[in-house]
């Protein structure tokens, strides 16, 4: 079973002067859930080596046993810090794509045009394709064999108006998750704000926030071993 996760190159909070990057929990978390199931996994980004991690998300208050098990792994940190080129990926060597959040995706997966590619291919392909929280934006400029948006008609999840508008970051943003795959003809749905919420619409799988990514990657383990 190979895994490929996508994580997002971008540091920068829009203008804020303020640091972003991936999500730790939505990382780590599927993360292990691939790795304790024995899946060989490749980590990628658009720039290659370390992706830019939140630095909120390393806060105390962000901590779970998937962090903490990060925190005292050193060949797991050494595999983040070393991830390939996007660009370099072959999508069909992979059975599954999972791709973390955090803010950065907003501003670099959204618009990459290999990782449209990539999602596409292993959509097509009838392979798991698994999103959570912000990172549900690089389904953005995605379409089906017929042009159409590859969320259209499909029960979708990401990171709601509400959560967005929680952590003040509505105005910052480049664009509403959540607003975005509506305008795209998803048929978005959400749970309570924080609490574990997913869709599951034939081999799309989204996440709605960080709570979601264990749930995501659980989701995807049970099409790979069907």
């Amino acid at each position: 079973m190979k895994i490929l996760l996508v994580l997002t190159s971008h540091d920068q909070l829009g203008e804020t002067g303020m640091k972003t990057g991936f999500w730790l929990e939505e990382f780590a978390a599927p993360y292990y859930v691939f790795k304790d199931q024995g899946a060989q996994i490749t980590l990628a980004s658009p720039k290659g080596g370390q992706p830019p991690l939140d630095p909120t998300s390393d806060g105390e208050d962000f901590q779970t046993d998937a962090t903490r098990r990060f925190a005292d792994d050193k060949e797991a940190q050494q595999h983040l810090a070393t991830t390939v080129k996007l660009e370099t990926v072959n999508s069909d060597d992979y059975d599954a794509v999972f791709y973390p959040g955090g803010h950065g995706p907003l501003w670099d997966l959204s618009e990459d045009a290999k990782s449209k590619s990539i999602i596409e291919s292993q959509y097509n392909a009838g392979k798991p394709v698994g999103l959570v929280c912000h990172a549900v934006a690089a389904l953005r400029h995605t379409t089906n064999t017929d042009g159409s948006s590859l969320v259209s008609g499909k029960r979708v999840t990401g990171f709601s108006n509400s959560e967005e508008e929680a952590v003040q970051l509505t105005s910052v943003v480049p664009f509403l998750v959540e607003d975005n795959l509506s305008a795209n003809g998803g048929l978005y749905h959400k749970g309570d704000d924080w609490v574990s919420y997913i869709e599951v619409d034939g081999n799309l799988i989204t996440g709605q926030n960080p709570a979601s990514s264990e749930a995501v990657a659980s989701a995807m383990l049970v099409q790979l071993n069907k």
